[in-house]
């Protein structure tokens, strides 16, 4: 297990410089100078100085090879410098230590609902096949997998308001035991609940035509002790595979949601990065969620052994 995981996060090394080299291309060949674009923000008729521009250009070193900034920017990143932002001037460190936390509480709190919520019924839908039960679980999630989060968030916001005109609007962050996360977390956990909903009624359908399954009925097992000892963890290895991948899915989910209500989170700040082409911000963001999507499909791949010993035992074949 040690040997696996160490193997595991050597191979996150050339990953992350492939997925760098790629995003600080875009912005190296890409359209748009960020000096330049500083001086259009700046007031006064300033923007089309050359010299200044070219002095700053060769004073921040965008006028070396793309190599060499691109060499200099990882050594930069390895010690903990992500640069500074282009247009507030701050620390791009700084400035992710401030959102992190906020964009990683609400994906975990968001897979957690989605764990909590959707296995069970998809367990029930599974086990309740054809059935109206089983249609109207399979109709729900239909649905919500149907609205996207940028269409979810401003209609619940219309109907709380609507609905409780004296409720608290949701809008800002006051931490996870702030009631104003409740509607943000619930439109983040939308599609994903459609999708393990789905996922473990599938799952569920299979395993029960298994002999074992049909063995532990013989035996006169009860049809919630089959469900509970035999059916459900055999499941819960693609289930827990579908959510490790579903944080790619909450990477770009989070984006509107922290938007409609207010979230000082990375997705709000990659979006005000993207508008305003800071790049430094952009590439650190980029990084980030490369990290964390990484980080998710190992948790989900050290959890297989727990869940299917017969995983272990393959690996170690």
């Amino acid at each position: 297990m040690l040997r696996h995981t160490l193997r595991r996060l050597l191979v996150w090394i050339p990953t992350a410089l492939l997925i760098l080299l790629a995003v600080y291309a875009l912005a190296f060949y890409g359209a748009g100078d960020p000096i330049k674009l500083i001086f259009e923000r700046a007031p006064g008729d300033v923007a089309y100085d050359p010299e200044r521009i070219e002095a700053i250009r060769e004073r921040a070193g965008l006028n070396d090879p793309f190599l060499e900034q691109f060499g200099r920017y990882v050594l930069n990143v390895v010690q903990g410098d992500f640069g500074n932002s282009l247009i507030s001037g701050r620390s791009v460190t700084t400035m992710i230590k401030s959102a992190a936390p906020v964009s990683m509480q609400l994906g975990i709190l968001a897979i957690a609902l989605t764990a909590l919520v959707a296995i069970p019924l998809g367990l029930i839908a599974g086990l309740n096949q054809n059935t109206h039960l089983d249609y109207w679980i399979l109709g729900s999630a239909l649905f919500l997998w149907a609205i996207p989060a940028y269409v979810a968030g401003p209609i619940m916001m219309v109907l709380l308001i609507l609905l409780l005109p004296d409720a608290q609007i949701p809008y800002g962050w006051g931490g996870i035991l702030d009631t104003r996360i409740i509607l943000p977390l619930i439109v983040l956990a939308f599609q994903p609940i459609a999708l393990i909903v789905r996922q473990t009624r599938a799952a569920v359908i299979e395993i029960m035509g298994e002999d074992f399954v049909r063995t532990a009925r013989a035996k006169g097992i009860t049809e919630r002790q089959v469900a509970m000892r035999h059916i459900l963890r055999p499941i819960l290895t693609p289930v827990i595979t579908q959510l490790g991948l579903i944080m790619i899915t909450l990477v770009n989910g989070a984006i509107f949601v922290e938007l409609v209500f207010g979230l000082p989170g990375l997705g709000r700040m990659t979006v005000q990065a993207l508008t305003s082409s800071d790049y430094p911000v952009i590439l650190a963001v980029t990084l980030i969620a490369s990290f964390l999507v990484m980080a998710a499909n190992l948790m989900v791949d050290l959890a297989y052994p727990l869940l299917d010993p017969r995983a272990s035992e393959a690996r170690s074949a």
